[in-house]
């Protein structure tokens, strides 16, 4: 079974009836939040929506109802969103899943969700997330694990997971989540919905509380491919606010339908690579099965397959886990118990810093931090953190290498498949979640995880990653491939 739609309807669909008035954006966002209500408790609680405001959710949603012909464009009109809890909101709380930043509210809001409410799109909660965005699983939040809808007693993913579960729990038709190492890909292909890491600079990045700089990005979860085109297309383009933003325009997204020709093969003009170090002997032989279907679609819908070499995959996940923690153990500094935020008094400056921080921020945190502070040291810099740098490049340059030859690469979202709530407690076990992933953000190409299939009931995601700005084609290889499989792609 597909995620379920909100009220029956695509984020599209609920847009294009609020925009006419034929239905009002207080139905809509009454049913998101009744949805929210109804698995934050009881026997459906998966914990997946941290913060919500009612009031001010309907507020807007009553403006939208008076005014449902106005001339400005709302492509989102009414339609419900919600955002990862890292993601600068006003009113609601910005905690990042930490008691850090317990009760903090932004005194500014994010620039990709100033664009969704000027699109009309209503911000209903903010979603759960592993503390600071350190996490495959959304275990590691101080406010408790979230569950996954299609089996509650199996991890969501993540760190973006309460997003990814509000999608595919219904409660809402598009979410934002961040990404650093593949965190809002892996989290759609564990729920079954669709996941955008956009390239590095499409998307601003000013209100998302920094990670690792270098490699964060906002990200879009929904419950089709045309949806999430339509999002990605409202938060996409330049921001002055953010210096790492592209100034490179935002082509028109969707919606994302067959190209003019032969309707039966729309792939007909495009190569797609299957790279052999994305598919080892250890990936559990019925997930390969989905992907080798999928794969044949892809023939089958005219794509000429390729079998292609990213020769520097194997050495992405230690390459990750030496500059991301590298960039976090310099970006949460912040988090001193001075400027804002938790403070534990000691006494004088240092004991203050010490009682914070080490109250503060949980023990994934805290193992991320001492790496990064250990890799930057006097008589390490050269060792780790310079020599991940280079490394970095020849995992970029086997991209650019590839993307000569292919328009799209096709692997595995994951390594597996769901895994039970407290069942992966070693973290090196838990980075390898990351093996398929981490290369598009070290590489800043951009990436997407569709679902291909289910085993044991549990989804499978397939991964298309696209050259830099390569947005428009992997959107459209992926809305073909979602096409053709039609429900099998959820069972």
């Amino acid at each position: 079974m597909s995620p379920t739609p909100l009220l029956g309807r695509t984020a599209a669909a609920l847009a294009e009836a609020v925009a006419a008035g034929v239905l009002p954006a207080g139905d809509v966002v009454r049913a998101s939040l009744d949805r929210a209500r109804a698995v934050g408790a009881g026997p459906e609680w998966l914990n997946a929506v941290l913060w919500t405001d009612a009031d001010a959710a309907l507020e807007e949603a009553a403006r939208l109802d008076a005014a449902p012909g106005a001339d400005l464009p709302r492509p989102l009109a009414g339609v419900p969103v919600v955002v990862k809890d890292n993601i600068a909101t006003h009113r609601l709380p910005t905690t990042c899943g930490s008691r850090m930043l317990e009760g903090y509210v932004s005194p500014y809001e994010a620039t990709a969700v100033a664009r969704l409410r000027a699109a009309g799109a209503v911000l209903v909660g903010k979603g759960n997330m592993d503390e600071f965005a350190m996490g495959s699983s959304t275990e590691h939040s101080a406010y408790g694990a979230t569950r996954n809808p299609i089996d509650p007693a199996r991890v969501p993913g993540g760190s973006s997971g309460g997003s990814a579960a509000a999608v595919a729990a219904g409660v809402v038709p598009i979410a934002l989540g961040s990404e650093t190492g593949g965190s809002v890909r892996q989290p759609a292909a564990f729920c079954g919905v669709v996941g955008i890491k956009p390239t590095y600079g499409r998307v601003s990045r000013h209100g998302l509380v920094a990670y690792a700089s270098s490699l964060d990005q906002i990200g879009v979860l929904a419950a089709t491919v045309d949806d999430a085109a339509l999002a990605l297309e409202v938060i996409a383009g330049r921001d002055p606010l953010d210096a790492t933003s592209a100034d490179h325009p935002v082509p028109r997204l969707r919606p994302v339908d067959a190209p003019d020709g032969d309707a039966a093969r729309p792939l007909a003009a495009l190569s797609v690579g299957v790279p052999r170090e994305y598919f080892p002997p250890s990936l559990e032989p019925r997930m390969r099965a989905r992907l080798d279907r999928a794969v044949d679609h892809l023939r089958e819908l005219g794509a000429t397959v390729r079998d292609v070499s990213l020769p520097h995959t194997a050495l992405a996940v230690p390459t990750y886990y030496v500059l991301a923690p590298a960039e976090a153990s310099s970006n949460l500094a912040r988090f001193d118990g001075v400027r804002y935020g938790r403070r534990i008094a000691g006494d004088g400056v240092q004991a203050t810093y010490e009682r914070t921080r080490s109250q503060g921020f949980g023990p994934e945190v805290t193992r991320r931090i001492l790496l990064g502070t250990y890799v930057l040291s006097a008589g390490y810099h050269e060792a780790y953190y310079r020599k991940a740098q280079e490394v970095r490049a020849l995992i970029a340059l086997d991209f650019a290498n590839v993307f000569a030859d292919v328009d799209v690469l096709f692997t595995p979202t994951t390594p597996t498949l769901a895994f039970p709530l407290g069942a992966v407690s070693d973290p090196y076990e838990m980075y390898l979640s990351d093996v398929f992933t981490a290369t598009a953000n070290l590489a800043g190409v951009p990436a997407m995880s569709v679902p291909v299939g289910r085993v044991d009931g549990l989804p499978v995601g397939g991964q298309l990653i696209a050259p830099y700005f390569g947005e428009p084609v992997m959107l459209r290889v992926a809305a073909a491939l979602e096409r053709a499989l039609g429900e099998e792609a959820h069972r």
